[in-house]
C-alpha cells in the first residue's frame, strides 16, 4: 500500500514534520512493506517557516531587523538552497503579537523589517520567495518595506518622507532610482487568504485597522492616505493594484507586492501544496494521511488538511484520505464534504489539555491511532 502522510502542525505541541516522522515509523512498525513519503505541510501562516525549512532540506537563517516599532529585533528567513527559494513569514519582523497592546497604533508602525529580510535572503542567493503576509501589525501599504528596497518616497518639498504609516499623507513622488538591482532577478508567492481590496468599507484600514490599534478617525485618515498613494503608485509603476482582491491584506501589503514587486497572491494552502511537490506523489497514492490538532468547520473553509485531501481526491479520485486531530468540534463533519473522507480524534483516555498537548503523549496517540486505521484499511484492502 502506498500512503502519503502530509500533516499540520499541532500548535503547542508538534510540528509538522515530527508529527508526519511519527506517524510513518507507526505504520512501518505494523507493515513494513507498505511504502510512505512524509511531506511538510502549512497555509502560509504562523510555522510555515518551520515546517518547509524542515521538510525540505532547508536552514533557519536568522537575521537582525527593525521591528514594527523602530526597535531592532531578531528576525529570521526559511533558506531551500536547493532552489534558492526564502521563506518568509512577515510576523517575524512587523507582527502584531510584536507590538504590545498599549502600544498599538497602525500610524506608528512600519514593515521596514520585512524589507530587510528579503534583502538578506537575496544576499544569499535566493531569487524565489513565498511570503506568509497574516498577522501584520501595519497598515503602511508597504511603505517601511519598498523603503527599505530602495524606493525613495517624496514629500512636495523634495525630501524624503518617513516609513510608517503616519507618512503615506506626505509623499508627493515615488523615486525609482535606488531599487535594489536583484530584485529585477526574483520572483515572489504571496501566501494570501483574504480577499479585501485595499480601500473602503471592505479594505484594509476599516476591516482591520481596529485590531491593530486604530481609532475611528485614524481608519478615515488612513483609508484615505493609502487610496491616495496607492493612485501614485499606479502610475509610477504602470500597474494596477488598488481594487484587486487581496490587496487589501496585512495593511495593504498584498498591494505592495503586486504593484511594486510583480508578485503573485495565492491562497497560503494552494501556494504551499504548490511548493512542497506533493502532487506527484499523491497521482499513485492509495492513502493520505492528513491532520491538525483542532478540526472543526474552519478545517473545511481552505485549511491546510482540507486543502491537501481536495488535492489528492483531483489527483486520484479513490484516494483513501483521513485526517486525525487533537480534538474534533461538533461541527466538524462538514470536513466530509471537502475531501476528507473520516477524520479521527486521537485521545485514548480523559485528561486535560495540557496533558493531552504534551510532546511524548500526542507522539504515543499518534501511533496508537494511525496503527488501528491502517489496520482496517489493510483488512479492507485484503
Amino acid at each position: 500500500m502506498k500512503i502519503v502522510i502530509s500533516v499540520d502542525s499541532f500548535k503547542g505541541s508538534i510540528s509538522s514534520m515530527e508529527a508526519g516522522s511519527v506517524l510513518k515509523r507507526a505504520v512501518l512498525d505494523r507493515f513494513p512493506r507498505d511504502e510512505v513519503q512524509v511531506f511538510p505541510l502549512a497555509d502560509g501562516g504562523e510555522g510555515t517557516v518551520d515546517a518547509m525549512t524542515q521538510g525540505l532540506g532547508g536552514q533557519i537563517v536568522p537575521v537582525e531587523v527593525m521591528g514594527p516599532l523602530g526597535e531592532t529585533v531578531l528576525s529570521r528567513y526559511g533558506y531551500l538552497p536547493a532552489t534558492g527559494t526564502a521563506v518568509i513569514e512577515m510576523a517575524d519582523a512587523s507582527g502584531l503579537t510584536m507590538v504590545p497592546e498599549e502600544r498599538r497604533n497602525p500610524l506608528h508602525t512600519t514593515t521596514y523589517g520585512l524589507g530587510q529580510l528579503i534583502i538578506a535572503a537575496m544576499e544569499q542567493g535566493c531569487r524565489k520567495f513565498i511570503v506568509g503576509i497574516g498577522g501584520s501589525a501595519t497598515n503602511d501599504c508597504g511603505l517601511g518595506m519598498l523603503t527599505a528596497l530602495g524606493w525613495r518616497f517624496l514629500r512636495q518639498n523634495g525630501s524624503e518622507a518617513g516609513c510608517y504609516g503616519r507618512d503615506l499623507a506626505e509623499i508627493a513622488s515615488i523615486d525609482v532610482s535606488g531599487v535594489h538591482g536583484l530584485l529585477a532577478e526574483c520572483e515572489f508567492h504571496i501566501a494570501c487568504d483574504v480577499n479585501n481590496p485595499l480601500c473602503g468599507i471592505n479594505g484594509c484600514s476599516h476591516v482591520y485597522g481596529p485590531q491593530k490599534g486604530a481609532t475611528p478617525e485614524i481608519v478615515s485618515r488612513m483609508d484615505f492616505d493609502i487610496s491616495r498613494f496607492a493612485d501614485i503608485a499606479e502610475k509610477v509603476m504602470a500597474r494596477r493594484g488598488k481594487d484587486m482582491p487581496g490587496a487589501g491584506a496585512a495593511g495593504g501589503l498584498g498591494f505592495a507586492f503586486h504593484v511594486f514587486l510583480g508578485g503573485e497572491l495565492t491562497p497560503g494552502v494552494s501556494l504551499i501544496l504548490q511548493s512542497i511537490g506533493i502532487e506527484d506523489a499523491l497521482r499513485d497514492a492509495d492513502v493520505l494521511i492528513t491532520g491538525e490538532g483542532r478540526m472543526d468547520r474552519q478545517t473545511a473553509m481552505g485549511k491546510a488538511p482540507a486543502g491537501v485531501a481536495q488535492l489528492a481526491k483531483k489527483c486520484k479520485p479513490d484516494c483513501c484520505t483521513v485526517a486525525l486531530c487533537g480534538c474534533a468540534a461538533s461541527d466538524a463533519h462538514e470536513v466530509n464534504g471537502h475531501g476528507i473522507d473520516a477524520y479521527f480524534p486521537i485521545l485514548h483516555a480523559p485528561m486535560t489539555v495540557e496533558q493531552a498537548m504534551e510532546l511524548t503523549v500526542t507522539r504515543e496517540n499518534l501511533a496508537l491511532t494511525v496503527q488501528q486505521v491502517m489496520n482496517l484499511l489493510h483488512r479492507h484492502d485484503a
